[in-house]
């Protein structure tokens, strides 16, 4: 199998999977129960909050485990004061749990503005200022895009947030940016960032919302109070060990897998543009090093996917987390007609090889060959 779709997920360590087994079966107590093996668990765990806060180089804040991502989001999004009338903003580039997030509250009445994106995926800056004004409560703008991985300028969001819109909480999406880029939440000036352990290899089913200091969101879940009172339910101890452990994996090794990938990225595209001249990049310079997102002509993506899947190549055609396949991005991304339905995202981790990318252009060759563009010359 050749696995091409890891922004979607990721294999887990096998570290991970002993963090799993040990703190399911042998240390297995509830972290708030008073007795010494309990505590000694909570004692662990908020260890680890403070290895996060250390590796996201944040200010002074909290880190919030959650189930997942799209929690973490939703947290944000939900738990983040408003006001009558008050505004909020999110980029139409955002992943569904935000963006429908944004929806929902804009059902329930709430004045949310979409700000455009550009055709690489990025936030158009300029639309994005204009809907600035002191009225703004929440602003959410992804670090990197699920998509295309174009990378917003964040901390340049954050400047603009604070002059024109003080009151506002800044929230950003930071799933596919943790451990794939550089990530320093002093510079980026935010008040909420997200993170999901899937997508840098630690189990599924654990996440993480940072919340600054001072920055005040209400619960979305209710219970016997545990994550601060902000999040209730028993702590799931082994996932938030494995996360630890991916965490610290991932840290280790980071100068070394973003410098492969991005040579892989680099590769892969001169390949593919040289067999297929035709196929358009929609991932712009600007991106995270794992994620290639490409137009192909005259084929579905879906179509395509299928075809490459008989040879044990797996690749995505986006978002893997919604149930909706019909992409709102075909519009977004203002491609020919040719090409709007051909879109096919690659996304690589430090266990993929270039031999591996040679064969996968040898087979989208052929398939375009049988059933895409050359079909129809």
């Amino acid at each position: 199998m050749i696995y091409l779709d890891n922004a979607a997920t990721t294999a887990m360590y096998p570290e991970c999977g002993e963090d799993l087994i040990k703190y399911s079966s042998l240390d297995f107590f509830n972290p708030s129960a008073p007795y010494a093996k309990s505590i000694a668990l909570k004692t662990k765990i908020e260890s680890i909050r403070k290895e996060f806060l250390e590796s996201l180089h944040a200010p002074d804040g909290e880190i919030i485990f959650t189930s997942s991502g799209t929690e973490a989001d939703n947290m944000a999004l939900f738990g983040a004061k408003k006001w009558k009338n008050a505004k909020i903003i999110v980029s139409e580039g955002e992943h569904s749990a935000v963006y429908n997030s944004a929806k929902a509250l804009k059902e329930r009445g709430c004045n949310v503005n979409f700000a455009p994106i550009d055709k690489g995926g990025a936030v158009n800056m300029e639309k994005l200022a204009e809907l600035l004004d002191e009225d703004v409560a929440l602003v959410s703008v992804m670090h990197a895009s699920n998509e295309t991985g174009a990378i917003n300028d964040i901390s340049e969001i954050s400047r603009l947030v604070r002059i024109y819109s003080p009151k506002a909480v800044i929230h950003s999406d930071g799933v596919q940016a943790y451990l794939k880029m550089p990530v320093n939440l002093r510079l980026l000036d935010v008040d909420l960032y997200t993170i999901s352990g899937h997508k840098f290899h630690a189990p599924k089913g654990v996440g993480a919302l940072y919340i600054k200091k001072g920055v005040r969101i209400r619960p979305v879940l209710y219970g016997g109070g545990q994550e601060m009172g902000l999040r209730s339910s028993t702590e799931n101890v082994g996932a938030i060990c494995a996360l630890s452990t991916a965490n610290a994996i991932g840290n280790a090794n980071f100068d070394k897998n973003y410098s492969k990938k991005r040579d892989l990225v680099e590769y892969f595209r001169l390949k593919l543009i040289d067999a297929l001249p035709t196929a358009q990049i929609i991932s712009p310079q600007n991106s995270i090093p794992n994620i290639l997102s490409v137009a192909f002509e005259n084929i579905r993506g879906e179509v395509l996917l299928h075809i490459l899947e008989k040879d044990g190549i797996l690749v995505g055609i986006g978002s893997a987390c919604s149930s909706n396949k019909e992409s709102r991005f075909k519009k977004l991304f203002k491609l020919d007609e040719g090409h709007s339905e051909g879109i096919v995202r690659f996304s690589f981790s430090e266990f993929n090889n270039k031999s591996e990318l040679d064969f996968v252009v040898e087979k989208i060759v052929l398939a375009m060959h049988e059933f895409g563009e050359f079909k129809r010359k």
